[in-house]
């Protein structure tokens, strides 16, 4: 008798990984945030830094995102997905505000994605620790923002920029690896992979397999 499993087949399309697009766009941005922090910028150029982070940064990451859903990747394109929707925010906020004015709105908002992408770190923790690391530090940086636009001390936004300039290097090294890595198809930039995330890249195709069946889109239900 011919089981349900033996008449299923799981159709997987090759596609090229989306981390180092979102990587260094991510990393672009945060070179925008941190020159208009930290001084690099003055005030009259935030409609400018409003523009780009809308028009370049944002849509770039949003590609990103999709294609990592389309990978099966659900925490790349998750944490791809919340942060090109938060530049669009943050590039409109820029764009519509008087060059200088601080929102409480915006700081509640800063507040909810630092929280937000800092649950988001501790999964990161779990496979791959670099990202994780990015996720954590730009929590920090979200929550010092949103502090400054709650009234805080200027030397706050000036510290979540300076912060910002170091994620900024920090992406543009995972994306030069996650590049490398997926162009020579081994770690060449450490990683620091672990678990699961390891074995995507050193196991074998029976490895990428197993469990297939209760992903979502596989599986009956979300």
């Amino acid at each position: 008798m011919i089981t349900p499993e033996q008449h299923v087949r799981i159709m997987v399309r090759p596609i090229a990984s989306a981390l180092p697009l979102g990587f260094f766009s991510f990393g672009l941005g945060m070179l925008l945030l941190a020159g208009s922090g930290n001084g690099w910028l003055p005030e009259s150029e935030q409609h400018t830094v409003g523009l780009l982070l809308a028009a370049f940064v944002a849509p770039l990451e949003f590609t990103a995102a999709v294609v990592g859903f389309l990978a099966r990747d659900t925490f790349g394109a998750t944490g791809l997905g919340l942060f090109s929707t938060s530049w669009f925010t943050l590039g409109l906020v820029d764009l519509t505000s008087p060059a200088g004015a601080l929102s409480r709105t915006v700081g509640l908002y800063e507040f909810g994605f630092a929280f937000t992408i800092g649950a988001l770190a501790v999964a990161a923790m779990l496979g791959k620790p670099l990202v994780g690391t990015i996720l954590l530090v730009a929590s920090a940086r979200s929550a010092l923002a949103g502090a400054y636009e709650w009234g805080a001390p200027k030397s706050l936004n000036t510290t979540a920029a300076w912060i910002a300039l170091a994620i900024f290097a920090i992406a543009v090294y995972g994306g030069l690896a996650f590049l490398l890595e997926d162009v020579l198809q081994k770690t060449v930039l450490p990683l620091f992979r672990r678990g699961s995330s390891k074995e995507s890249i050193e196991g074998t195709l029976q490895d990428q397999l197993r469990g297939v069946g209760q992903e979502a889109g596989v599986r009956q239900a979300l």
